[in-house]
C-alpha cells in the first residue's frame, strides 16, 4: 500500500510539473498574439501611454475600418496569399501522393539514399538558392507573376511531404491492393481507387503543413522575384503601414490578425490529422 501510495503521489507531482511548464510555454507562446490584438483595439495616440495597460478604457474596432483606406490593397495581398498557398498546395499534394506511394510500395535501387536526399533539400534555406531561383524564374518567364511564389514554395515543402505521406502508407495493407491488381486493375486505378481514400488524412496532413509553410515564405519570394503590387502577398503589402516618420500600429496589428485568421481557420479545421499524421508509424505494429 505504501508503494502504491508512493507512485500516486509520484505521478501527481510529475503531472503538475507536466502541466506546469505547458502552461509557461503556451505563456510564453502567446504572450506576443494577446498583446498585439490588445495594440490592434487602442487608438494610435495612446499606444505609448504611461502607465502602461494592456487593456485600454477606450478599445474599439476602429483600425479595423481604417485600415482598408490607409492601404487600399490590403484586400488584395490577402486574396493573393490565399491564392498562392492554395494553389500551391494543391500543387503539391498532387506531386507528393504518387511519389510517396512510389517510395512506399516499390522496390528499386538506391530507394533509401533517394529518400535520404530528397529530405536533406530541405537543409538548404530558400536564402541560399535565391540567385539560381532567379535565373531559373527568369528563364521560365515566370517574373512578376504568381508562379514565381508557387513554384519555389512547392519544391520546398514536397521532400517533407514525401516522408510525411509515405509514413502513413505504409500502415495501409498490401492485401488490399493485392486484392485490386488481381482482379485486373492497373497500378494507377489501385492508387486512386485504393489508396488514396485510405491514405486521406495523411494526405490532409500534407496539405496543411504546405499551406501553412508556403503562407510563411511568401515573403522572400515575393521580394525577390516580383515587382508588381497587384501579386505581392499579404507580408509584403504589410510594410504599407510603415511611414518615413512613424508606424501605424494598431492598423498594422490588425491587418496581421486578418492576414492570419486564414492559417487560423485552416488549423483548427485540420488539427486532428496533423497529430494523427505526424505521429504515424511512431509506434511499431
Amino acid at each position: 500500500m505504501k508503494t502504491i501510495a508512493r507512485i500516486d503521489r509520484f505521478r501527481w507531482y510529475e503531472m503538475l510539473g507536466i502541466y506546469a511548464g505547458l502552461a509557461l510555454f503556451l505563456t510564453f507562446v502567446l504572450a506576443p498574439f494577446v498583446e498585439g490584438f490588445f495594440v490592434s483595439l487602442k487608438p494610435l495616440t495612446h499606444l505609448f501611454s504611461s502607465p502602461y495597460r494592456f487593456w485600454p478604457d477606450d478599445a474599439s474596432l476602429e483600425a479595423y475600418r481604417t485600415m482598408w483606406v490607409h492601404v487600399p490593397l490590403l484586400g488584395r495581398y490577402i486574396v493573393n496569399s490565399i491564392l498562392i498557398s492554395g494553389v500551391g498546395t494543391v500543387i503539391s499534394v498532387i506531386l507528393v501522393t504518387p511519389a510517396a506511394y512510389a517510395f512506399a510500395r516499390f522496390e528499386f535501387r538506391g530507394r533509401g539514399p533517394l529518400l535520404g536526399a530528397t529530405l536533406a533539400v530541405n537543409m538548404f534555406s530558400g536564402a541560399v538558392l535565391l540567385i539560381p531561383l532567379f535565373r531559373l524564374m527568369r528563364t521560365m518567364g515566370l517574373l512578376n507573376t504568381y508562379f514565381a511564389m508557387i513554384v519555389p514554395g512547392v519544391a520546398f515543402v514536397i521532400p517533407t511531404g514525401i516522408w510525411l505521406l509515405r509514413t502513413y502508407m505504409l500502415r495501409i495493407p498490401k492485401e488490399l491492393e493485392e486484392s485490386a491488381l488481381v482482379d485486373g486493375a492497373s497500378r494507377f486505378y489501385t492508387l486512386r481507387r485504393v489508396v488514396v481514400p485510405l491514405a486521406m488524412p495523411g494526405i490532409a496532413v500534407v496539405a496543411m503543413h504546405s499551406f501553412l509553410t508556403i503562407y510563411a515564405q511568401q515573403f522572400i519570394y515575393a521580394l525577390t522575384f516580383n515587382s508588381k503590387s497587384e501579386f505581392m502577398p499579404l507580408s509584403v503589402g504589410l510594410f504599407a503601414f510603415f511611414g518615413r516618420q512613424d508606424v501605424i500600429w494598431n492598423e498594422l496589428m490588425a491587418a496581421s490578425f486578418v492576414g492570419i485568421l486564414p492559417v487560423f481557420v485552416v488549423f483548427i479545421v485540420l488539427q486532428r490529422y496533423l497529430v494523427a499524421g505526424m505521429t504515424a508509424g511512431a509506434v511499431k505494429t
